[in-house]
């Protein structure tokens, strides 16, 4: 229902710039949502607010800190079995390229990580999509079916914008 709400208000934003952090944040959090099954939604939780138990690993894992952010919502899977990460961030005012490099150097990591050991999910972390999105957000998808993922949760966003 939120992301109908946003939707109908796209039209009268001026290029996403006047959603506050808290909406930018249920945004991705409903993009992401929307964009996965229900079995990945359940075994790889979103992160959206810095006072999660798990915050400070994941912000590590993917090289960045709450600084770097004004709204974000990510998910990882912190065992290395799996390279699976969905990551949208809004970097705060002159942090871009923070960001973007923080999450390259987490996908050449995963790539790292699995080229002699999983071959199936080395190709994932080859095939992993990393792209700044007209309104700033930072899209990160390392999943299976990446193009589908990354361009239901592209899609959401730039009509809730």
């Amino acid at each position: 229902l939120l992301a109908l709400a946003l939707t109908g208000c796209a039209g009268k934003k001026d290029e996403g710039k006047t959603l506050t952090p808290e909406e930018r944040t249920q945004l991705y959090e409903t993009a992401i949502t929307a964009a996965r099954d229900e079995e990945l939604n359940q075994a790889y939780p979103l992160l959206t607010s810095a006072e999660d138990d798990t915050a400070p690993m994941i912000f590590s894992l993917l090289g960045v800190s709450p600084d770097d952010m004004s709204a974000y919502a990510l998910s990882v899977s912190v065992m290395n079995v799996k390279a699976y990460a969905v990551a949208a961030i809004y970097p705060a005012a002159g942090k871009e390229d923070t960001v973007l490099e923080g999450l390259r150097a987490f996908v050449d990591n995963q790539k790292q990580s699995f080229e002699q050991y999983l071959a199936d999910q080395y190709e994932i972390a080859v095939n992993a999509r990393l792209e700044t999105l007209e309104d700033g957000t930072v899209l990160l998808v390392m999943s299976e079916n990446q193009d589908a993922v990354f361009d239901s949760i592209r899609d959401t966003i730039e009509r809730g914008k």
